[in-house]
C-alpha cells in the first residue's frame, strides 16, 4: 500500500528539496560565505565543539583539591594583524592545506588542536601570540 503525503508534508518536502538543490550547486567559496552569513545572522558558530566524555566529577564536600586539567583544546580566537604568519602556523600544526588553514584563520573561533597536553598547548599558544594571534586554552 503506497504512503500518501498530506499537502502540508509535500510542501515542506518540496521547500527543503529546492533549498538542498540550491546548496548543491554552490561552490566551496559560496558555501563558506553562506555559513558566515548564517553565523552572523543567528549568532551561532559552525566550529566543532569538544564533547566531554564520561560523567562530570561530583563536587567533593571534604575540600580535596580539584585535579589540575592536563588536556587542552587550543582555540584561535583572533588571527590578529599578521594573518599570513598565523595561516602558516595553522597549516603547519594541523597538516591541512592552504585553503583550509586560511578558512580556519578567518572563521574564528577555530579549534586548532584538540586534546593537547599542557606543555604542548602552552607552547602552541606562545607561537601564535608571537605571530600576533589571540589564543585560548580550553
Amino acid at each position: 500500500m503506497p504512503i500518501t503525503m498530506t499537502k502540508k508534508e509535500e510542501t515542506k518536502e518540496t521547500k527543503y528539496q529546492e533549498l538542498l538543490e540550491t546548496i548543491e550547486k554552490m561552490s566551496v567559496l559560496e558555501l563558506s560565505e553562506f555559513v558566515k552569513v548564517l553565523e552572523e545572522r543567528f549568532g551561532v558558530s559552525a566550529s566543532a565543539m569538544a564533547v566531554p566524555v564520561g560523567p562530570a566529577p561530583a563536587p567533593d564536600a571534604g575540600g580535596a583539591p580539584v585535579p589540575e586539567k592536563t588536556s587542552f583544546n587550543v582555540v584561535l580566537k583572533n588571527a590578529g594583524g599578521s594573518k599570513i604568519q598565523v595561516i602558516k602556523l595553522v597549516k603547519e600544526i594541523t597538516g591541512k592545506g592552504l585553503t583550509e588553514a586560511k578558512e580556519m584563520t578567518e572563521k574564528t573561533p577555530s579549534v586548532i588542536k584538540e586534546g593537547a597536553q599542557k606543555e604542548e598547548a602552552e607552547e602552541l599558544k606562545k607561537k601564535f601570540e608571537a605571530a600576533g594571534a589571540t589564543i585560548a586554552l580550553e
